[in-house]
């Protein structure tokens, strides 16, 4: 379970009703939703909130680190508040679902030293891609 709101409030983050409604529907396991889909659940608690407060409040989360913003093929972007736990994407092909997975092994260590051509890696994104269980039907 995403702890975002926890995060949020330990930053000292002013949580108006708007950005805490989107901060909410933000938190959860394996929560990929994008701008869009984050407007329409949060409208459903907060019904005034606006499409622009929604983008502008995803903006300032994805400045602050707390929220990660995951493009794959040209589709929307899509926030994942999973932006401390190390973890790679799972990805539909088909529908576009993301899952978080956590292989073992550290991919930074399985890059050889001959294959970083002088550079000081510090990070890794690996997306496994695939059908569902509901596209491969």
């Amino acid at each position: 379970m995403s702890d975002l709101l926890e995060r949020l409030r330990e930053r000292g983050w002013r949580l108006t009703s708007q950005r805490r409604v989107v901060a909410e529907v933000l938190d959860g396991d394996h929560v990929h939703l994008t701008a869009d889909e984050v407007h329409a659940r949060a409208a459903e608690r907060l019904p005034e909130i606006s499409r622009a407060t929604v983008y502008n409040t995803l903006g300032e989360l994805v400045t602050l680190g707390e929220v990660v913003e995951v493009a794959t093929d040209g589709r929307a972007k899509r926030y994942d508040p999973n932006a401390h736990r190390p973890h790679q994407h799972l990805v539909c092909t088909g529908c576009g679902t993301i899952r978080d997975v956590h292989p073992a092994g550290d991919p930074l260590a399985d890059l050889p030293s001959e294959q970083r051509f002088g550079f000081t890696v510090s990070g890794a994104e690996i997306t496994y891609r695939g059908l569902c269980p509901e596209c491969a039907r």
